[in-house]
């Protein structure tokens, strides 16, 4: 009869982790002085010390010669086979208390019958142990583990001798070999009958046509390694760059169509001229020539005649390329997937959607699932162009993700979100359990693309998935992408280097400290920071019924002058190259000025975060503490025609773009504001902005108006 174990289930699993060790790995490491790599038992020592199973001496060594007494191969022996020492019960042998150092190894060992006591019932922990006493623990030992206890020895390469004492270098040996015989051989994983999905996606391309060659290249690389993943875009191909301005979608089109994707959403963008003259001619256009279909249930082409005959508000499952589809069903590895689209409501707020209309997005979704599962389709992806965690009073992934059950996967857009990983989101608008939903987006202008793996159960639910972002900056360009980037590039190029129609008589200079001068963009008012934020400002004025009370930009985002002469478009863009966009948010007074004792904290050292605004006035003493700098900050009230102090209980309207409205540079109050949902993204170019700022101006001044003012700062008489 088997006496009962008490080593550690795990104990097989700890020889696989060891074993790596005993197989090469840790051989080419000196851990210890007087073991060199090419020691005998070189392997075997550092395999087992890298384990914590056994430790060298205070003064670097390991003595490898020295001989072992029962009780420290007890420990050893434990340590390896990783036994339970904590849960242990009395051995019973005479000299082995509870006090003794070795207790608890020996009574771990004698409890699985690998060691016993001498005949008189003692165990001797000071004695010397042999290599025979070894190999008969040896023998005990592959009752349990299948090792042979001759062979062993000989590849641990211990030349056998009953009556030798045993080294610590032999017995490190010996254990770091028998791990490594004993361990499992890997298992493949147990087949099953889950689906396997896979998806590549991108989002807010906004018009980057220089990265779709590089873009090229990563579908092509993720193909080659899964040819039937989906590829999908989740809106605003639209708007951004001069590609955009001069070929009005055009330019995207080639790459998306050689791209293959098999589907895209539309994105608020895809409305910007709405307003035009021509309408929304350019997006018409766009759709007929896509070689894919166009997905969003939300959204109502009724009231405009130039979707007549592209728009359907049902879900096919035969949708043609060039048309608009409330959602679809695609075939992918004999199994059926269903995927509708979403647009933003907030599109007519912020830009020009005309006589396009907008339908309630949860509705809407509720619908597309219940089409899809009267279908027999329980795989559901939603191509959202909403936000991860945009304004709530409008629409968000999270929310979608809580109220619709049946949606399997939402590959967003819109938030310019950098999901570095899938967000699962498990429980519905009350907090219970529900099947999950994993939520995905891959940042923004074609710098990433987001791939995601998912399995399915039998009844369609997600039970394991993985996903990653793939950064493509580093990527080759594809060669037939470069060929056909060439011709829109050649415009653009010369389009930049075009004259916009203003000259200069002095340079608009973006000043950064130095030995001979204090003044910096980013901590003292400048003229052109006054002129980007007065663009902002009237900018704002026209895409909202709201007071907008001022604008702020970052000295960080402007990143250089314009000189003196006739300004062209590339040196607008080089003053703000990031591509932010303008947004709105509403804002306490008490938030405000925090953000402004933000804004001067460092002044009147540089700060990235020092706000120009337009609007407002601003007066600090920078030889207060930061936090308490803020002296006094008014906005001009148009009603009375005076400025006004800011009150730290009513709530503002200002205009800044993204970037800062996120809580870029540390702003923690507008990062709330954010979270909060009192922040809307207009969408409009910031380079755009500053072009027709400069355009509306019939005298530019070249001096500073007192818009920010240190009072501790030396005043010119």
């Amino acid at each position: 009869m088997k006496k009962k174990r008490m080593y550690s289930a795990t104990a097989l699993a700890a020889f696989t982790a060891v074993a790596v060790g005993a197989t090469g790995v840790m051989a080419e490491e000196t851990i210890f002085t007087d073991v060199s790599a090419s020691h005998p038992y070189a392997e075997g020592i550092n395999s087992l010390t890298s384990a914590g199973i056994v430790k060298g001496f205070g003064d670097g060594t390991f003595k490898p010669d020295a001989t072992v007494t029962r009780g420290q191969a007890a420990k050893m022996i434990a340590g390896a086979l990783k036994l339970d020492t904590t849960n242990v019960k009395n051995p019973n042998l005479k000299d082995i208390k509870t006090s003794n150092q070795y207790y608890s190894q020996i009574a771990a060992l004698v409890a699985t019958g690998f060691v016993n006591g001498y005949e008189d019932g003692t165990f001797r922990t000071a004695d010397k142990i042999t290599h025979g006493q070894l190999a008969k623990i040896l023998t005990n030992v592959s009752a349990v583990y299948p090792i042979d206890a001759t062979a062993l020895l000989t590849e641990a390469k211990v030349v056998f001798n009953p009556t030798k004492q045993l080294t610590r270098g032999e017995l490190s040996s010996v254990l770091a070999t028998m791990m490594a015989a004993a361990a499992p051989a890997p298992q493949p994983e147990p087949e099953t009958n889950n689906y396997k999905l896979s998806i590549m996606h991108v989002n807010d391309t906004h018009s980057r046509v220089e990265a779709l060659p590089k873009l090229m290249t990563a579908v092509n690389e993720q193909r080659a390694k899964t040819p039937d993943a989906l590829l999908l875009h989740a809106g605003d191909v639209f708007s951004g760059t001069l590609y955009f301005n001069e070929f009005e979608g055009q330019a995207d089109l080639p790459f998306l169509n050689a791209l293959k994707f098999d589907a895209i959403t539309l994105g608020n963008h895809e409305f910007d001229l709405g307003s035009s003259p021509e309408g929304h001619k350019a997006l018409a256009e766009f759709i007929k020539a896509a070689q894919f279909p166009v997905l969003t249930a939300n959204v109502d082409f009724t009231k405009d005649s130039l979707f007549t005959g592209m728009f359907s508000d049902l879900v096919s499952s035969e949708p043609e390329n060039g048309k608009i589809y409330a959602g679809m069903i695609k075939e992918v590895n004999g199994e059926k997937v269903g995927i509708f689209g979403l647009t933003t409501a907030e599109t007519k707020d912020i830009a020009s959607p005309g006589s396009v209309a907008f339908e309630n997005y949860i509705d809407e979704a509720k619908k597309a699932v219940k089409a899809f599962e009267d279908k027999g389709v329980d795989k559901i992806i939603a191509l959202t162009h909403i936000g991860f965690d945009d304004n709530p009073a409008y629409d968000n992934d999270q929310i979608l993700a809580k109220s619709v059950p049946g949606i399997d996967i939402i590959v967003g857009g819109h938030s310019h979100t950098e999901l570095k990983e899938p967000f699962v989101v498990d429980t519905n608008t009350v907090g219970e359990k529900k099947d999950v939903t994993l939520i995905v987006q891959a940042k923004e202008y074609a710098s990433f693309l987001g791939t995601l793996n998912v399995e399915f159960d039998e009844n369609g639910v997600v039970v394991k998935h993985d996903g990653q972002l793939v950064e493509i900056g580093k990527l080759a360009d594809d060669a037939e992408g470069l060929k056909m980037l060439a011709p829109f590039k050649e415009k653009v190029d010369a389009v930049s280097k075009a004259e916009i129609g203003v000259k200069l008589t002095e340079d608009l200079v973006s000043p950064r400290k130095s030995e001979t001068s204090a003044v910096s963009v980013r901590n003292s008012e400048t003229v052109l920071g006054n002129i980007i934020t007065d663009g902002m400002l009237a900018k704002a004025k026209q895409y909202t019924d709201k007071k907008v009370v001022m604008a702020l930009q970052n000295g960080g985002g402007i990143r250089a002058a314009i000189p003196a002469g006739n300004i062209t478009t590339g040196q607008v863009i080089t003053v703000l190259p990031f591509g932010n966009t303008l947004a709105l948010m509403d804002v306490t007074g008490a938030e405000l000025k925090a953000a402004f004792e933000h804004s001067v904290k460092s002044a009147p050292e540089e700060n990235g975060g020092f706000l120009h605004i337009s609007g407002a006035k601003l007066e600090y003493d920078s030889s207060k503490e930061a936090g308490s700098r803020v002296v006094s900050l008014k906005y001009y009230d148009e009603a009375t025609k005076a400025y006004v102090d800011v009150a730290d209980n009513e709530t503002y309207t200002v205009a800044t773009n993204a970037f800062t409205a996120k809580g870029g540079d540390g702003f923690s109050s507008f990062e709330k504001a954010y979270g909060e949902g009192r922040v809307t993204d207009l969408g409009l170019s910031d380079w755009e902005n500053l072009k027709e700022q400069l355009l509306s101006m019939k005298e530019i001044k070249f001096t500073t108006e007192g818009r920010i003012v240190d009072t501790a700062a030396p005043q010119e008489k």
